[in-house]
Protein backbone atom coordinates (compact mmCIF):
# COMPACT_ATOMS: atom_id res chain seq x y z
CA UNK A 1 0.00 0.00 0.00
CA UNK A 2 1.73 3.66 -1.19
CA UNK A 3 1.17 6.54 1.14
CA UNK A 4 2.08 9.98 0.18
CA UNK A 5 1.99 13.11 2.42
CA UNK A 6 0.75 16.40 0.27
CA UNK A 7 1.01 19.49 1.69
CA UNK A 8 2.18 23.10 1.72
CA UNK A 9 3.95 25.00 4.45
CA UNK A 10 4.29 29.06 5.09
CA UNK A 11 6.15 29.20 8.05
CA UNK A 12 6.91 25.50 8.85
CA UNK A 13 4.02 24.12 11.06
CA UNK A 14 2.41 22.12 8.53
CA UNK A 15 6.18 20.88 7.51
CA UNK A 16 6.53 19.97 11.07
CA UNK A 17 3.68 18.00 11.04
CA UNK A 18 3.80 16.55 7.20
CA UNK A 19 7.85 14.65 8.06
CA UNK A 20 6.56 13.40 10.94
CA UNK A 21 3.79 12.00 9.93
CA UNK A 22 5.72 10.58 6.93
CA UNK A 23 8.48 9.29 9.01
CA UNK A 24 5.75 7.28 11.13
CA UNK A 25 3.64 5.66 8.10
CA UNK A 26 6.61 5.19 5.67
CA UNK A 27 5.07 7.72 3.40
CA UNK A 28 6.79 9.41 0.16
CA UNK A 29 6.21 13.40 0.42
CA UNK A 30 5.07 15.88 -1.99
CA UNK A 31 5.90 19.56 -0.70
CA UNK A 32 3.43 22.13 -2.79
CA UNK A 33 5.50 25.34 -3.40
CA UNK A 34 4.23 27.92 -5.50
CA UNK A 35 6.71 29.55 -8.19
CA UNK A 36 6.64 33.11 -6.32
CA UNK A 37 6.03 32.78 -2.25
CA UNK A 38 5.05 35.57 -0.26
CA UNK A 39 8.47 37.14 0.44
CA UNK A 40 7.45 38.72 3.74
CA UNK A 41 7.58 37.21 7.71
CA UNK A 42 6.30 40.27 8.89
CA UNK A 43 2.46 41.34 10.00
CA UNK A 44 2.28 42.38 6.03
CA UNK A 45 2.25 38.18 5.70
CA UNK A 46 -1.55 38.29 6.93
CA UNK A 47 -2.30 41.04 4.44
CA UNK A 48 -1.06 39.52 1.44
CA UNK A 49 -1.63 36.14 2.35
CA UNK A 50 -5.33 36.99 3.37
CA UNK A 51 -5.83 38.72 -0.06
CA UNK A 52 -4.75 35.58 -2.06
CA UNK A 53 -7.47 33.22 0.50
CA UNK A 54 -10.32 35.93 0.30
CA UNK A 55 -9.71 36.27 -3.59
CA UNK A 56 -9.28 32.55 -4.14
CA UNK A 57 -6.65 33.26 -5.90
CA UNK A 58 -4.59 30.00 -7.21
CA UNK A 59 -0.95 30.78 -7.62
CA UNK A 60 1.11 28.97 -10.05
CA UNK A 61 3.21 25.84 -8.32
CA UNK A 62 6.49 24.32 -9.61
CA UNK A 63 6.52 21.29 -10.95
CA UNK A 64 4.91 18.40 -8.66
CA UNK A 65 7.87 15.99 -8.22
CA UNK A 66 5.07 12.92 -7.48
CA UNK A 67 1.85 11.89 -9.08
CA UNK A 68 -0.94 11.37 -6.74
CA UNK A 69 -2.54 8.70 -8.87
CA UNK A 70 0.44 5.99 -8.36
CA UNK A 71 -0.59 6.39 -4.36
CA UNK A 72 -3.50 4.34 -2.42
CA UNK A 73 -3.53 6.58 0.53
CA UNK A 74 -2.78 10.37 0.75
CA UNK A 75 -2.56 12.70 3.42
CA UNK A 76 -3.18 16.14 3.03
CA UNK A 77 -2.35 19.06 4.83
CA UNK A 78 -2.44 23.04 4.76
CA UNK A 79 -1.77 26.17 6.87
CA UNK A 80 -4.95 27.67 7.91
CA UNK A 81 -5.74 31.08 5.81
CA UNK A 82 -8.69 32.96 5.94
CA UNK A 83 -10.43 30.40 7.47
CA UNK A 84 -9.50 27.79 4.94
CA UNK A 85 -6.99 26.03 3.10
CA UNK A 86 -3.74 27.95 1.89
CA UNK A 87 -3.85 29.17 -1.84
CA UNK A 88 -1.79 26.75 -2.63
CA UNK A 89 -3.44 23.79 -2.09
CA UNK A 90 -6.49 25.20 -3.94
CA UNK A 91 -4.04 25.20 -6.95
CA UNK A 92 -3.42 21.77 -6.64
CA UNK A 93 -6.89 20.90 -6.39
CA UNK A 94 -8.08 22.75 -9.63
CA UNK A 95 -5.42 21.33 -11.58
CA UNK A 96 -5.02 17.92 -10.01
CA UNK A 97 -7.72 15.60 -10.57
CA UNK A 98 -7.59 12.58 -7.17
CA UNK A 99 -10.58 10.44 -7.15
CA UNK A 100 -10.99 7.12 -5.73
CA UNK A 101 -8.28 7.46 -3.26
CA UNK A 102 -8.16 7.12 0.68
CA UNK A 103 -7.35 10.71 1.90
CA UNK A 104 -6.80 11.59 5.37
CA UNK A 105 -6.43 15.42 6.21
CA UNK A 106 -5.21 17.63 8.67
CA UNK A 107 -4.40 21.74 9.27
CA UNK A 108 -2.28 24.06 11.39
CA UNK A 109 -3.81 27.20 12.65
CA UNK A 110 -3.10 30.11 15.30
CA UNK A 111 -6.70 29.48 16.97
CA UNK A 112 -9.02 28.00 14.69
CA UNK A 113 -9.75 26.01 12.09
CA UNK A 114 -12.59 27.55 10.49
CA UNK A 115 -14.23 25.22 7.46
CA UNK A 116 -10.87 24.14 6.24
CA UNK A 117 -11.55 20.58 6.45
CA UNK A 118 -14.90 20.88 5.16
CA UNK A 119 -13.94 22.97 2.42
CA UNK A 120 -10.80 20.55 1.44
CA UNK A 121 -13.44 17.41 1.63
CA UNK A 122 -15.71 19.76 -0.83
CA UNK A 123 -12.31 20.10 -3.29
CA UNK A 124 -11.72 16.87 -3.44
CA UNK A 125 -15.30 15.14 -4.20
CA UNK A 126 -14.99 11.20 -5.01
CA UNK A 127 -12.70 10.09 -2.37
CA UNK A 128 -12.93 8.02 0.85
CA UNK A 129 -12.11 10.27 4.16
CA UNK A 130 -10.57 7.98 6.54
CA UNK A 131 -9.39 10.38 8.76
CA UNK A 132 -9.01 14.06 10.09
CA UNK A 133 -7.17 16.75 12.70
CA UNK A 134 -6.15 19.54 12.92
CA UNK A 135 -3.13 21.40 15.16
CA UNK A 136 -2.72 24.60 16.63
CA UNK A 137 1.13 26.51 16.32
CA UNK A 138 2.77 23.09 16.61
CA UNK A 139 6.09 25.05 16.70
CA UNK A 140 4.87 27.47 19.17
CA UNK A 141 3.02 25.84 21.59
CA UNK A 142 3.16 22.18 22.88
CA UNK A 143 5.49 20.96 19.36
CA UNK A 144 6.10 17.58 21.46
CA UNK A 145 2.44 17.02 22.34
CA UNK A 146 1.50 18.06 18.99
CA UNK A 147 4.09 15.75 17.33
CA UNK A 148 3.25 12.62 19.74
CA UNK A 149 -0.24 13.67 18.26
CA UNK A 150 0.20 13.96 15.00
CA UNK A 151 2.29 10.53 14.59
CA UNK A 152 -0.66 8.28 16.92
CA UNK A 153 -3.11 9.93 14.86
CA UNK A 154 -1.32 9.05 11.62
CA UNK A 155 -0.84 5.57 12.62
CA UNK A 156 -4.79 5.20 13.73
CA UNK A 157 -5.51 6.17 10.56
CA UNK A 158 -2.85 3.46 8.65
CA UNK A 159 -4.38 0.94 11.44
CA UNK A 160 -8.11 1.47 9.88
CA UNK A 161 -6.98 0.47 6.90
Amino acid sequence: MKKLIIFYSFEGNTKLIAKNIAKTIDADILELKPEQEIKTKSFMKFFWGGKQAMMNEKPDLLPLDKNPDDYDIIFIGTPVWAWGPAPPLKTFFSTCNISNKRIALFCCHGGGKGKTIEKMKIALGENDFIGQIDFRDPLKRKTEENVKNAVEWAESVIRGQ
